[in-house]
């Protein structure tokens, strides 16, 4: 499929989740068995040079496509979850919001020192919570290779940010305004 096709399956819903957004949902995109292969194979294509030991995904909509191209790859797969969400021991790092902060979280140990990583997330905004991500993961030791996206809203300025900390980072569409 070519992202134009891409594009065409995903939802603009306007004000949301407030007014003056342009939510872009891929939960269609997702429902759309072409469209979701098609974005595994996209995103599988870019990571395979990386030789990664682990694709992180970005809750929520980052496990969907980090489990796939996981798959995909033959690696293990890391969720990084919002505070209080797994069980056991975990390690986190806090992160400033907009309008606050944020926490994430792995479970202690589960990134080995050393580990090639690649972090996968269904869109990039501003890439304030793919960079806490990308920091948690160099806390335990790991390098952070790639972050990976479907869709990157290029006017906030999320792969710029990126790709300033460090990390090679690719959408396979974008999209314009916010």
């Amino acid at each position: 499929m070519t992202p134009d096709e891409l594009k065409s399956l995903v939802r603009a819903i306007p004000d949301f989740p407030k007014p003056g957004i342009q939510f872009r949902d891929v939960t269609t995109l997702l429902a759309d068995p072409a469209g979701l292969k098609a974005v595994i194979d996209g995103l599988a294509a870019i990571a395979r040079p990386v030789d990664a030991d682990l694709v992180v995904g970005i809750e929520a909509r980052g496990f969907i496509l980090g489990a796939a191209l996981a798959v995909a790859l033959g690696t293990g797969f890391v969720p990084v979850r919002k505070a209080g969400k797994l069980p056991g021991k975990t390690v986190g790092i806090d992160y400033v919001l907009e309008y606050g902060t944020d926490r994430l979280e792995i479970h202690a140990g589960q990134v080995p020192v050393g580990a090639r990583a690649i972090l996968v997330d269904d869109l990039i905004a501003t890439g304030g919570t793919a960079l806490a991500a990308a920091q948690l993961l160099r806390e335990q030791g790991a390098a952070v290779e790639m972050a990976l996206f479907a869709i990157d809203l290029p006017e906030l300025g999320g792969m710029n940010a990126l790709k300033a900390d460090g990390v090679a980072a690719s959408a396979l569409m974008d999209f314009a305004g916010h």
